[in-house]
């Protein structure tokens, strides 16, 4: 091929190679321009991929399940419910359904009659109190109800009971039956076999107890550091006596304060007075040496704030 011919298709071939260029680029701005319109359609995050280089994978977030909340269901206790019972049965009388505390057992149990006291018939009981619960299974319940009167003795009921799952709705579902009282058990012989003489223990307890209890002096200036102790208020009597202090450990009979941290536990039998009278009062301490002194860790009976030592 002569020379002027190669010239004469390269000059032809430049245009056309330059054409298709342009429509190559033409393509790409109109597909460019329909992905970005298909992304802002499709939302910000499709035209975050769209407008990105390289390919971007969007992993959806994987939903939460919930949590599940195990609420403890409430047990049922018919205790209350066989008391109020028994105290507005006894009550009752057969020749007059109509007064309030018969119309009351007949809305606790429809199928009970009511008794049918004689005239001059003992008084009704001063108070009546449920003393034992137990499950028969299926929602059925025996209560034992204690009724005392006013010459002290004491009558035990029976009472057939029977309730929802949720402990929400009761019904007595038979007439109570006197039954033996609980039988009394055997008290376990106390751990406080120590004997504590007079000295600074017993003092310290001596000490604190009277201000606890007829608010002579202030209670914090004999608890450990630490411990929060509310007073007795008002105070309920106008002198406190230490007549026995006892303990577990055999540090607490020792003549000295031993070495700080020491703790011991004792009971302390004392005698409270009031306008009233004399009353034996006995309660459970817990006390730790510092700096040569014995100081309240926790009082063990009754209610302590914060529950005694940290």
């Amino acid at each position: 091929m002569s020379p002027g011919t190669q010239a004469s298709q390269s000059e032809a071939a430049a245009p056309m190679a330059a054409g298709a260029q342009l429509a190559s680029m033409r393509r790409r701005v109109r597909l460019s321009r329909l992905a970005v319109l298909t992304a802002i359609a499709a939302g910000p995050v499709a035209l975050c991929v769209a407008v990105a280089s390289t390919p971007t994978t969007v992993q959806a977030a994987t939903p939460a399940k919930p949590t599940a909340v195990r609420t403890a269901a409430t047990a049922a206790n018919p205790g209350g419910y066989a008391q109020l019972f028994v105290s507005a049965w006894l009550r009752s009388s057969a020749d007059d359904a109509t007064r309030a505390q018969a119309r009351l057992a007949q809305s606790m149990a429809p199928g009970v009659e009511l008794p049918d006291p004689a005239a001059g018939a003992p008084s009704k009981p001063q108070s009546v109190t449920a003393v034992r619960t137990a499950q028969r299974g299926g929602g059925t319940w025996s209560v034992t109800v204690a009724a005392q009167y006013t010459d002290g003795s004491v009558r035990y009921y029976a009472v057939p009971v029977v309730s929802d799952g949720a402990g929400a709705s009761f019904a007595v579902t038979g007439a109570p039956g006197v039954v033996a009282g609980p039988v009394r058990a055997s008290v376990p012989k106390p751990p406080y076999g120590v004997s504590v003489p007079q000295g600074d223990l017993s003092s310290a307890v001596g000490e604190f107890l009277a201000a606890y209890l007829t608010g002579a002096g202030e209670v914090d200036r004999y608890l450990a550091p630490g411990v929060a102790l509310a007073p007795v208020s008002p105070a309920p009597y106008s002198a406190v006596s230490v007549e026995q202090v006892s303990a577990v450990e055999e540090a607490a009979a020792a003549e000295q304060v031993p070495a700080d941290g020491t703790k011991v536990r004792v009971l302390a039998l004392v005698e409270a007075r009031d306008v009233d009278g004399r009353w034996p009062l006995a309660y459970e301490l817990a006390l730790k040496a510092r700096s040569g002194r014995w100081e309240v860790a926790a009082l063990q009976s009754g209610t302590a704030q914060d529950g005694g030592a940290r």
